[in-house]
């Protein structure tokens, strides 16, 4: 594949490694304005740029026909509309808080734990993240994901990071040096504590699993998720 790259920080270039190992071409590596570049020979581009350019980036692509793999968290408050740009344009894309197989594997306990809970109130549900200091946002994507999946299957009202709230799930977001990302479900009682729990060791997991999406989604149209990858 011919890839460009949106966004050349850790994770950039941690693609750029992989990729390159796996026999695919890195053409761009673009920082600033996509606008400035010519995708037409691009079979995929990679987005793991920075909230306020991820929605630019994502639909510009579309409109040039370039399939979209996206792992930039704290835009989503605008992923439908983009979502719905895609269709438009018969363009194809996933979006993953997470590409990391360990994560949706970890996603799918989260689940189906969430759903054994379910009958279990006495238990109380909270989340806790750990990432490096130059994680821009706070939950992470991930940690969103993982509430989002307890909601479904709890009386809960929503989530909110440091809450106190009994009627939401309390998320803890911690920024510490070195860390590529930590990620705790657990369910206290007053007899006993259950806990789930990802540790990521370094950022070759999250950029494996993206590239073998960008791989999967070749000679595809729509929008997908790593489920769809992976299951």
């Amino acid at each position: 594949m011919k890839i460009a790259l949106l966004g050349y920080g850790k994770m950039g270039k941690t693609i750029e490694r992989l990729a390159e190992e796996r026999g695919h071409e890195i053409v761009y590596r673009i920082k600033g304005n996509i606008d400035n570049f010519d995708l037409s020979n691009i079979d995929v581009a990679i987005d793991f740029s920075i909230p306020d350019a991820a929605f630019k980036n994502i639909t510009t692509c579309f409109e040039q026909q370039v399939p979209v793999i996206s792992g930039t968290t704290g835009w989503l408050e605008r992923y439908e509309e983009a979502a719905d740009l895609c269709r438009k344009y018969n363009a194809a894309f996933i979006y993953a808080s997470n590409f990391s197989l360990g994560v949706n594997l970890f996603f799918e306990l989260n689940r189906q734990l969430s759903k054994l809970m379910r009958s279990f109130p006495e238990y109380k549900v909270a989340i806790e993240e750990i990432h490096h200091t130059q994680k821009l946002d706070a939950p992470s994507g991930t940690a969103i994901t993982l509430a989002e999946q307890i909601l479904e299957n709890s009386e809960k009202k929503g989530w909110k990071l440091d809450g106190t709230d009994e009627n939401e799930i309390p998320v803890t977001a911690k920024r510490i040096e070195n860390v590529p990302g930590t990620h705790v479900v657990s369910y206290d009682s007053p007899v006993d504590t259950i806990k789930i729990e990802h540790i990521a060791h370094s950022r070759d997991g999250f950029a494996l699993g993206a590239i073998i999406a960008a791989e999967w989604l070749q000679n595809k149209k729509g929008v997908y998720s790593m489920k769809d990858v992976l299951f």
